[in-house]
């Protein structure tokens, strides 16, 4: 394993400390399928909680391939023991919709939220999710929505929410997310050739209202959004 202490620290001080009061929502995500977004997200999330004052999310939203708690939890070395888990929306609100709907064994309506556990590391630092998708059955279809309501609820509960998003070439759940998120962070793989896929990004998603805070290159260092903006002919 890569140790990306330094350049999370980094990474850290060029986006500040999070606030006392209101969590910020940090968005990690990558243009392409293997760019390390995951590792990135996690060890972020990792130095944030060790620095802060207040616990810190981790939000795995890949809704299709989960991994973080399972990650978490093989290294109890960096991320303490996982805690039982717990529900991980305080209000009963979901940044995502299941159709056709979850229906319970009493015939009733079942709510997305109901989906989505956490369990706590580092100590009740960090708090870890997981979509429990092995519920849904054949035909149903899980999607990202752009209703504020879990964000803000969470943002009460934490100083920093950092979202793993799935790449945006096998997912649009970064669009639909970003401009809910205070800031977005791209991940691009330190031998990556292809320029024009993070740049298209990029530009989508301050199209719908994201804001792009810089650029990670993985297991490299960190780079100011000024790199990806084009060159002048």
């Amino acid at each position: 394993m890569i140790d990306l202490t330094t350049e999370m620290a980094e990474l850290w001080a060029a986006l500040g400390p999070g606030r006392r009061h209101r969590g910020r929502v940090i968005l990690f995500v990558s243009a392409l399928a293997g760019e390390g977004t995951s590792t990135v997200a996690r060890e972020y999330a990792r130095l944030a909680a060790v620095r802060a004052r207040r616990p810190v999310w981790l939000i795995d939203a890949d809704l299709v391939q989960q991994g973080q708690m399972e990650t978490v939890g093989r290294e109890p070395d960096r991320f303490g023991q996982l805690g039982r888990p717990a529900q991980a929306s305080p209000d009963g609100s979901s940044f995502f919709a299941v159709s056709p709907p979850l229906v319970g064994r009493d015939g009733q309506a079942v709510a997305p939220a109901r989906l989505l556990t956490a369990r706590p590391a580092l100590g009740g630092r960090l708090w870890v999710t997981r979509f429990n998708q092995e519920i849904l059955r054949s035909g149903q279809r899980v999607e990202a929505t752009d209703d504020s309501r879990y964000w803000d609820a969470i943002r009460a509960h934490a100083e920093t929410i950092v979202i793993d998003a799935p790449s945006a070439d096998r997912s649009d759940l970064a669009l639909v997310l970003a401009p809910l998120a205070d800031v977005s962070v791209l991940v691009v793989a330190g031998q990556a050739t292809e320029a024009s896929a993070p740049v298209a990004l990029r530009d989508e998603i301050e199209a719908v209202g994201g804001s792009i805070a810089g650029v990670v290159v993985n297991r490299s260092t960190y780079r100011a959004p000024t790199l990806l903006r084009r060159r002048s002919a």
